[in-house]
């Protein structure tokens, strides 16, 4: 019976400090500094507008499109060859624009996964509360058992009782 107590104590210290927890994030959420409205700066909304941009089916066609206009106009020869067969001016345009695009991309992944990773540990917070809360309601639904069953024995001692008077 003291282990049992014991552990009860403990639940409902963490469940108040839980509680205390859950309660200043939600505060901090509706003063929008919280992990829902977060602030970002210059150069985390420049990395996002760049990855959005470029990870678009808009930007895939129009580069595709570009690139065939360059590939075409420089193997028929249309105006003039400013960049023959192996397209090495392409290729460096191609290169140079992954060489700045890329550390935008993980820029904008890093912050998305640091993102990911805080509502992993608030969705965390909210599991573990809710396991409280129903570790409490078996403990309720115990009690009102004990107490039935205690009701119960004296209802049937005292039949028992007004039987064995008759």
């Amino acid at each position: 019976m003291h282990n049992s107590s014991a552990l009860k104590t403990e639940l409902h210290e963490t469940e108040r400090r839980l509680l205390t927890e859950l309660r200043s994030l939600r505060r901090g959420t509706r003063a929008g500094r919280g992990p829902r409205a977060p602030q970002f700066t210059l150069g985390q909304r420049f990395a996002d507008t760049v990855a959005a941009t470029m990870g678009s089916w808009n930007f895939i066609i129009i580069q595709s499109m570009l690139l065939l206009v360059w590939i075409v106009l420089n193997v028929t020869a249309f105006i003039q060859q400013w960049d023959p067969y192996p397209f090495i001016l392409l290729n460096l345009a191609l290169s140079f624009q992954a060489a700045y695009a890329a550390p935008f991309i993980m820029m904008s992944q890093n912050r998305l996964q640091d993102i990911d990773r805080k509502r992993a540990e608030d969705d965390f917070h909210v599991n573990v509360k809710a396991e409280l809360e129903i570790e409490l309601l078996h403990q309720k639904i115990d009690q009102l058992r004990e107490i039935e069953v205690v009701q119960l024995t004296q209802a049937v001692n005292k039949l028992t009782a007004r039987l064995g008077q008759g």
